[in-house]
C-alpha cells in the first residue's frame, strides 16, 4: 500500500510563486510514475505535470509549461511541483498521483494511488 500526503498550498497573488510537496510513504520503490493533477470548481481533475522514477523524463499540460516545474527527490522519493508566475485560473484542489506502471502519466485512469488534495487559491 501506498500513502501520498501533499502540502504547500495556500492563498498567493496572480505573480507569485509556490512548492508543493508529495511525500509518500509504504511501497513507494514499486512507483514508476508520480504526477500532479488539479480540479478547479465546477470542473473535472485534469492534468498537470508528471515524472518517471528515472527523473530524467517530465510532462507537462499546455496552460503550465514555462511556468510549473515538476522534480523529485530520489533520496525520499519526496515530488516537488514548484508553480511561479501563478495565475487566477490556476485556482484548484492540487492533488498527487502514483502508479507502479509506465503507461499514459499525462491520463487521470492510469494512476492508482491518490493523496488528499491540497487548495491553492490565486487572486486577482
Amino acid at each position: 500500500q501506498v500513502q501520498l500526503v501533499e502540502s504547500g498550498g495556500g492563498l498567493v497573488q496572480a505573480g507569485d510563486s509556490l512548492r508543493l510537496a508529495c511525500a509518500p510513504s509504504g511501497r513507494t520503490f514499486s512507483m514508476y510514475k508520480m504526477g500532479w493533477f488539479r480540479q478547479a470548481p465546477g470542473k473535472g481533475r485534469e492534468f498537470v505535470a508528471a515524472i518517471r522514477r528515472s527523473s530524467t523524463t517530465t510532462y507537462y499540460a499546455d496552460p503550465v509549461k514555462g511556468r510549473f516545474t515538476i522534480s523529485k527527490d530520489n533520496a525520499n522519493n519526496t515530488v516537488y511541483l514548484q508553480m511561479n508566475s501563478l495565475k487566477p485560473e490556476d485556482t484548484a484542489v492540487y492533488y498527487c498521483a502514483a502508479d507502479p506502471t509506465i503507461w499514459n502519466p499525462q491520463v487521470e485512469g492510469s494512476y492508482h494511488y491518490w493523496g488528499q488534495g491540497t487548495q491553492v487559491t490565486v487572486s486577482s
